[in-house]
């Protein structure tokens, strides 16, 4: 124990902190006697929402195993350790012609992190999530053994463990296929939907489209309710990009980074505040261009470009709430959690939107239909809003995204999804439940 330092933790949100026994393996072979202090759970870059990477009893920081070790240029095979950064994938790879098949909103979270996740993109709809793109994984069980999982091998072993939340095992290493492209720009168009309706049915008709997501207005209601910029992508073929652009496609101009250095006061961010913001978001959006040229960061990690910017939340932090809801019920269901929302006042400027397509899996969030994701300070108010969300949700079928979760109940996650009931059995039964638990892991009984 004495690799273990005391520490305090939280995630993204800052919400919850505690602290706890931090540990930070050099290589896979430190690995193995960490876990004999039973409880742990591996954490990558800490860009999970809540308390997901933060171990019962103690927590391993991966972000040391960060090696890649070799690439297959014919399949577009990488293999790398679980302490890769995305962003450092990008930052090799995108400049020989290959970008990640599936990203999350931020490129600044791990290999390991986003396998635990399953993370999903803008463009679920046509490819799925990142688990669909993963070849193998190799996963440390609890006695210290590393049993390579894949599809055809320890297929059990590998369906739990995408989207398990780290709860399997420690992810070690991994191999997974990039997508190659023609240059790091992309075709951005932006549709204006009056209200939500509108949205869905511009999402509907952009079905072909690679990648679509919508910024929508939580705050607006009546006749505009769910009033959205649905902003669709395409990778831009090198002879298609402007003259300038043609001579290295695979590049983009450097940018300079805006950073958030102090948390700011807590009443910031109110009504009325967000109400303007999204005004002004608005009108700006509806006087620009409807077609653009962006560059690869700016369309897929809008947010990156600002460093720390959670710290806008003030200092108790930030909550996520976002659930997935089936497809027949999603209109109905996003309605209902929008209307709760405008009502509230609590209405939050980072409000996203996307389509789901089809995903059967163990424990992974996606199903198809429509997933909404809204931020909110941490108070008690939000709080009870969110318990309100919870329970539309569920009345819609919807489930919860436990990558960004900090406070759900266990009563409401196994009422909502039968798949947990069913992923604490497999853990009890193979003993994964003694070595391998979160502080969400316990707070959701799983």
């Amino acid at each position: 124990m004495q690799a273990f330092r005391t520490e305090e933790l939280a995630g993204w949100g800052r919400y919850p902190r505690r602290p706890g026994p931090v540990a930070r393996p050099r290589d896979a072979e430190a690995v193995a006697p960490l876990i004999g202090a039973g409880g742990v759970i591996a954490r990558g870059n800490g860009r999970a929402y809540g308390d997901s990477a933060m171990g019962a009893a103690a927590t391993l920081d991966l972000r040391r195993l960060n090696r890649m070790l070799s690439f297959d240029e014919e399949a577009g095979r990488l293999v790398a350790e679980a302490g890769v950064l995305l962003g450092d994938v990008i930052a090799t790879f995108l400049p020989r012609g290959w970008f990640p098949w599936v990203s999350p909103g931020t490129k600044f979270v791990t290999l390991g992190g986003a396998i635990a996740a399953d993370v999903h993109g803008k463009n679920h709809h046509r490819d799925g999530a990142f688990g669909a793109f993963v070849d193998w994984i190799d996963v440390m069980g609890a006695d210290g053994t590393v049993t390579r999982a894949s599809r055809e091998e320890n297929a059990e072993l590998f369906a739990w463990t995408l989207g398990g939340m780290g709860l399997t095992g420690v992810i070690l290493r991994a191999a997974i296929r990039l997508r190659p492209v023609e240059s790091a720009w992309i075709a951005q168009t932006t549709l204006p939907a009056q209200n939500l309706a509108e949205a869905m049915e511009a999402f509907e008709a952009a079905d072909e489209a690679t990648y679509s997501v919508a910024w929508i207005d939580c705050l607006a209601s009546g006749a505009a309710l769910g009033r959205s910029l649905v902003m669709t992508g395409e990778h831009v073929p090198a002879d298609d990009l402007p003259r300038e652009h043609r001579t290295q496609p695979c590049r983009t101009p450097p940018k300079r980074r805006l950073s958030v250095p102090v948390d700011a006061p807590a009443a910031a961010l109110n009504r009325l505040s967000v109400r303007a913001f999204n005004a002004l978001y608005w009108r700006r959006a509806l006087r620009a261009p409807r077609e653009a040229l962006v560059d690869w960061d700016s369309y897929f990690y809008p947010l990156d470009a600002i460093l720390g910017w959670n710290r806008i939340y003030g200092r108790r932090g930030f909550l996520q709430f976002q659930c997935a809801l089936p497809l027949a019920c999603s209109e109905a269901g996003l309605r209902a959690l929008l209307s709760e929302t405008s009502a509230a006042g609590q209405g939050s400027f980072l409000a996203v939107l996307k389509r789901f397509g089809a995903q059967e899996s163990r424990f992974s969030f996606p199903m198809e239909g429509y997933t909404l994701a809204l931020d909110f300070p941490a108070n008690a108010r939000t709080l009870a809003l969110l318990d309100r969300l919870d329970a539309i949700a569920a009345e819609h079928g919807g489930r919860f995204y436990l990558a960004k979760d900090a406070r759900l109940s266990a009563a409401t996650l196994h009422r909502v999804d039968p798949r947990a009931a069913a992923f604490r059995a497999m853990r009890r039964e193979t003993g994964r439940d003694r070595a391998f638990a979160s502080a969400q892991s316990e707070r959701l009984l799983l």
